[in-house]
């Protein structure tokens, strides 16, 4: 597989800064054409999706292989080269902490300026890795990072809301606090809808960078969110959901009443052309 150089210490001190103050989105692109339109939108970071790019290679989300992930990340790091990128690195693609730490040096060899890795194993059964094995995890990430001296910034993520964790929120907080301590540049634990549970993660982050998933409509904004202590708001696949959405709604209507009218939605492509044209002169 292709490997490309680490990203430039200055990309990776301006993704840095970001965390520092205030509160900034990240969105989620999925192929070169959706980082190139966010990036001349004015986002300053970006973050791969599993779920997005995963269905642009006909499979589910937690269903690419490591290394076909590993040529997407370095894909998109290419196709933003002046824009921090961020990887979904989903769990590692390991178990145990030796392979996390092993991965994650080839994660950061594609170009990144950061990466999460999860504590969900993808197993039904047991979709959480106990306690003690999960800290292990984030520490041998953190290893891995510093033996690259790349300073890539480490998200650790607690997955207890969208695993089904019988009490989501106090386990979050208790693995955020020790992921906290085991050295995760940022804390992330995706699924709160409210504020009051974004607050109490941001607390037990005990001064730690924050990010929020924000993957629908819960009545909260930007500004409220910043509000609650949050330096970070990602979207997941929440941008590549809808654009399957009206996909999706389009070939129904064709299918099953012979209308065309899910075209209606073209004309807010009209800028694509114009937009393309000229980000491909100023990047050539």
């Amino acid at each position: 597989m292709k490997r490309f150089n680490m990203v430039s210490p200055q990309l990776i001190d301006r993704f840095r800064a970001l965390h520092q103050s205030g509160c900034f989105v990240m969105p989620n692109p999925w192929d070169i054409g959706s980082a190139r339109w966010l990036r001349g939108q004015g986002f300053q970071a970006l973050a791969t999706t599993s779920a997005g790019f995963a269905f642009t290679q006909g499979r589910a989300d937690q269903d690419v292989p490591r290394d076909m992930m590993l040529a997407h990340i370095a894909e998109m790091v290419n196709a933003v080269p002046d824009v921090p990128i961020n990887a979904d690195f989903e769990n590692g693609y390991a178990d145990t902490p030796d392979g996390v730490a092993a991965n994650v040096k080839l994660c950061v060899a594609t170009g990144v300026a950061g990466l999460s890795i999860e504590d969900a194993t993808g197993r039904s059964e047991d979709p959480l890795y106990p306690f003690d094995l999960a800290v292990q995890r984030v520490r041998a990430a953190r290893r891995a990072i510093d033996e690259t001296g790349s300073g890539v910034l480490l998200t650790a993520r607690a997955e207890c809301f969208l695993t089904g964790h019988p009490d989501p929120l106090a386990e979050s907080v208790r693995r955020i606090a020790a992921y906290a301590q085991a050295g995760a540049d940022v804390l992330y634990a995706p699924g709160p809808k409210t504020s009051d549970d974004i607050a109490t993660i941001v607390a037990a982050a005990d001064g730690k960078p924050v990010n929020t998933l924000v993957y629908g409509d819960f009545g909260l904004r930007v500004v409220d969110i910043a509000a609650l202590g949050t330096r970070r708001i990602s979207i997941g696949g929440a941008l590549a959901r809808a654009a399957w959405a009206a996909f999706i709604e389009a070939t129904r209507l064709i299918r099953d009443e012979g209308s065309f009218a899910g075209f209606a939605a073209n004309g807010a492509s009209s800028p694509l052309n114009p937009f393309f044209g000229d980000d491909l002169k100023a990047r050539s």
